[in-house]
């Protein structure tokens, strides 16, 4: 029986060793998960008393859970036993399921355990998730409405949607089952986590961005962060469609970036600078040379020429690091028309800049600020973190004659993502960056089901680069600088 994956007789193969495997490790126990805490603003449903009966129910579905997590366990070991690992990857989903289901199967009949169709069908899936995948973290990677997952320790896992954070009831067995998916995920790539190098941005097999950080620095338990890669990747119609901005300001940024403005996408984190980065560069020609460089590889570029970069820590030794910097300044030796860096965050900055104003217009990066102004600010600091000691006036000149356009992202407190701004640098006055403002996002107020009220409104300043959009063939209509009334 079993003989399509059953291990060769005569020993256990190198491939299933058991010492990553953590909780499957651990022998199962009939300890009920512990009370968690309440949290305020996320689940105020479990903060109210429940009438006896509610009680008596939720405590039975408790218990339930828990028999299922133990029995996991236990089958989890007994397939790691049986399946001849190195076979599993020649496997079809359907055969290493029905497989999975048998063995399943023989081990409850010799542990005399009974289990109704639902729970049978929900441990088979459990554990071809636990052999195949990421284990309890499957069933949120596939749901589409779940954008971000975020871990707090085994028994925590919060996930994000419509902008929303809440508290879910899926949890990990225990410390060492987070760790061993936590393992199973940075080893894909190449990457590793433990104590001496307690955190890790690795990506996932879809292209999800991941972070984690383990014990000792983390506290309370491993932390992990995944950031869901979108398979369908979303374009200007798509964000004007959603309210991101309208139609005059995408007529204005398809003319920016054809005519190769150099653009910069400031916002904070999860504000939208990766998805608006990427729509922006629906608008480059297919004729054109373009090379991306990253700390994890997410741009989703749909160009015919394009070359991705990707930078890479250091190994155990602390030797073979590859900075952004070290990519930016082999790709200036590639022949690139446009350069696009995922985010500009230090010392790489200055090289940026250089790229800007030495032929590689139209080039494209990301950094995190809460305004234009605030943006223009940090390039300063990252250029004096660089350790290039430049007279302030010196830097700013810099500055001023490398970027062209700043747009700004942000997030809003009832999670939508708008374009809040969108300011053109002009050049300098004296000692200090000129720059207008073309098109702002005006709040209003706020609806009783707490949404933002607001508008996107011209500020009425003509562009400074009007000209050049007529001599590249952008006749931009003079109403879409028009404010409203």
């Amino acid at each position: 029986m079993f003989s399509r994956f059953k291990k060769p007789e005569g020993g256990t193969p190198k491939a299933a060793t058991m010492a990553p495997v953590g909780a499957a490790n651990a022998a199962p126990k009939s300890v009920a998960q512990p009370a968690k805490p309440a949290t305020p603003g996320l689940a105020p449903a479990r903060n109210a008393p429940r009438a006896p009966a509610e009680a008596a129910a939720a405590d039975k579905e408790r218990k339930r859970k828990d028999r299922l997590q133990e029995l996991k366990v236990e089958l989890h070991k007994r397939l790691l036993e049986n399946l001849n690992l190195a076979a599993l990857e020649k496997a079809t989903e359907s055969n290493l399921k029905a497989e999975i289901a048998a063995i399943s199967a023989e081990a409850l009949d010799e542990m005399a355990v009974a289990l109704n169709a639902q729970d049978r069908a929900t441990l088979n899936q459990e554990l071809y998730d636990e052999v195949m995948g990421l284990g309890p973290l499957e069933p949120l990677l596939k749901d589409e409405t779940v954008s971000d997952i975020l871990v707090n320790g085994p028994q925590r896992i919060f996930v994000e949607r419509g902008g929303k954070l809440t508290l879910t009831d899926i949890t990990f067995k225990d410390e060492r089952h987070l760790l061993r998916i936590i393992d199973k995920i940075v080893s894909a790539v190449g990457r590793r986590v433990d104590e001496s190098n307690p955190y890790c941005d690795a990506r996932l097999a879809d292209g999800s961005r991941f972070n984690c950080m383990v014990p000792p620095v983390a506290v309370d338990g491993s932390l992990v962060s995944i950031r869901k890669f979108k398979k369908e990747k979303l374009g200007i119609n798509d964000l004007v469609k959603f309210g991101a901005f309208t139609e005059e300001m995408a007529l204005y940024l398809e003319a920016a970036v054809s005519t190769r403005l150099n653009v910069i996408v400031s916002g904070g984190t999860g504000s939208g600078k990766t998805t608006t980065l990427n729509a922006l560069s629906s608008f480059i020609d297919n004729t054109e040379r373009v090379l991306t460089i990253e700390d994890t590889a997410e741009l989703q570029l749909q160009q015919i020429h394009v070359g991705r970069m990707e930078s890479r820590p250091a190994n155990v030794e602390g030797k073979g690091a590859v900075t952004q910097r070290d990519c930016l300044r082999n790709a200036l030796r590639m022949r690139p028309d446009r350069i696009i860096v995922g985010e500009t965050r230090g010392e790489e900055v200055i090289d940026m800049l250089q790229a800007m104003n030495t032929g590689h217009d139209g080039s494209m990066t990301t950094i995190h600020a809460n305004n234009p102004r605030d943006g223009i600010s940090r390039l300063e600091n990252m250029v004096a973190m660089a350790g290039i000691e430049m007279p302030l006036k010196a830097v700013r000149s810099q500055i001023a004659s490398a970027v062209n356009l700043i747009v700004q992202a942000s997030r809003l407190q009832d999670g939508s993502r708008r374009m809040i701004s969108i300011t053109e640098i002009t050049g300098m006055e004296g000692e200090v960056i000129s720059m207008q403002e073309i098109f702002r996002y005006e709040r209003l107020g706020m609806a009783p089901d707490g949404k933002i009220i607001g508008r996107f409104n011209a500020t009425g300043v003509r562009s400074h680069y009007s000209e050049r959009f007529k001599q590249w063939g952008f006749n931009l209509p003079p109403s879409i600088y028009e404010p409203i009334a």
